[in-house]
């Protein structure tokens, strides 16, 4: 069973202090330590990997280690570099190089030197670089306009950063699955020194693997073939630049202050107050005919001479229709009808009646009588007309 203890910083330089607690004195030997950077955030790798380098070095500087045993960590990691063989060559019994990663005990005779620039700064201890979230270089070229170009880019800088300074390099994707198993199985070799047989991967752009010793500058140089707007030697900073921050454009709503309940409900009934006032009585019921509040009515009576016009916007429900309905059937209750025996067309003699005309109206027609009529009239044929509608309605809803 593989057990280990486990420490995150999560990255933040607060969380140095706390780097006593995971390398000292006792477990110096034994400890590998993972750098992750985001490609969400290709521009701040830079700062990143150098400010945790830089930390990392002072903390080892500022343990109590022996001279020997700081020595001693420091060769071993070279010979990892030195000793480090193809999966090919592994596999392959006639290869001229008698080395092999199953067979701890390697002579000196066959360790490789190091490459140009590899391990310049050798700090003793087991590094491995994991690039996290991969998968985000399809919005980087949507979004930022990236090109195959610089990725490459990308790819040289940080693996030129790993080669001097010692270090594997993977670039994994949850949501993609790469690379994951594969770190897990690396890291389980670099610790416990159980086999590893996965060759470097260098094809996909998003799923880099290069085990610590496989790398060199030759190798880097062939990314430089893609790379035709941008150089190698340009600053990391001048190619790869931190996008300009986008101001957070705030859709919330003003914010609302709420006042005293006392004083709103006051506002209220000062607004019901005001709605009353203008409200106020209905034409109908102090300007119509047949109100009790406006006294008797007499044929000579001024400004009843001509019919009063309904509004049809008024409805059943409203004070002006109520008036003219009471009107209507207070007129039908309290109607008059002309005197017995007189003469001429509304007298004894006529067919129609006394009182009544040929056709069955009333002989003396007054403007108040008029008026009753004609606003009756009105009101019913709208009711008649909103009754068929509302019938109507229905029926299309059936």
């Amino acid at each position: 069973m593989t057990r280990l203890g486990v420490w995150v910083l999560d990255g933040d330089p607060g969380h140095t202090n706390l780097l006593h607690y995971a390398l000292n004195e006792t477990n110096y030997a034994h400890t590998l330590v993972i750098l992750t950077v985001s490609m969400t955030q290709p521009w701040g790798w830079l700062e990143q990997l150098n400010h945790w380098i830089k930390v990392l070095g002072q903390h080892i500087d500022s343990l109590q280690l022996d001279a020997k045993e700081k020595e001693a960590a420091r060769q071993r990691l070279t010979t990892t570099w030195q000793s480090y063989c193809e999966v090919g060559d592994d596999l392959d019994p006639g290869s001229p190089v008698k080395r092999t990663m199953r067979n701890n005990s390697i002579d000196e005779d066959d360790l490789l030197p190091l490459t140009e620039d590899a391990l310049i700064t050798n700090l003793g201890l087991d590094i491995v670089v994991v690039v996290t979230k991969t998968d985000y270089m399809t919005t980087l070229e949507k979004e930022y306009e990236y090109r195959d170009e610089h990725f490459d880019f990308i790819q040289q800088w940080i693996r030129n950063f790993c080669l001097r300074h010692g270090t594997s390099l993977f670039y994994t994707s949850v949501k993609e699955d790469k690379n994951c198993d594969v770190l897990y199985k690396y890291l389980t070799h670099r610790i416990y020194g159980l086999p590893f047989r996965t060759p470097a991967l260098v094809v996909e752009k998003d799923a880099v693997l290069i085990p610590a010793g496989w790398d060199s500058l030759k190798k880097i140089s062939i990314l430089y073939e893609n790379m035709h707007g941008v150089k190698a030697e340009n600053p990391y900073t001048d190619i790869i630049k931190s996008p300009p921050t986008r101001k957070a454009v705030s859709n919330r709503e003003a914010e609302v202050q709420t006042e005293d309940e006392q004083a709103f409900l006051a506002r209220q009934q000062e607004i019901l107050k005001q709605g009353d006032q203008v409200r106020g009585e209905s034409p109908l019921r102090s300007q119509g005919v047949g109100s009790n509040k406006s006294g008797p009515r007499t044929p000579g009576t001024t400004g009843q001479s001509s019919p009063k016009k309904i509004d049809p916007k008024l409805t059943p429900a409203t004070p002006g229709a109520e008036g003219v309905l009471a009107n209507f059937f207070n007129s039908l209750l309290h109607k008059k009808s002309g005197s017995p025996g007189t003469g001429g067309p509304g007298g004894a003699g006529n067919p129609a009646g006394p009182g009544r005309t040929a056709n069955g109206t009333d002989a003396v027609m007054t403007p108040e009588k008029l008026a009753v009529r004609t606003d009756a009239a009105a009101e019913l044929d709208r009711l008649s007309r909103s009754v068929k509608k509302e019938i109507d309605m229905s029926q299309s809803e059936c």
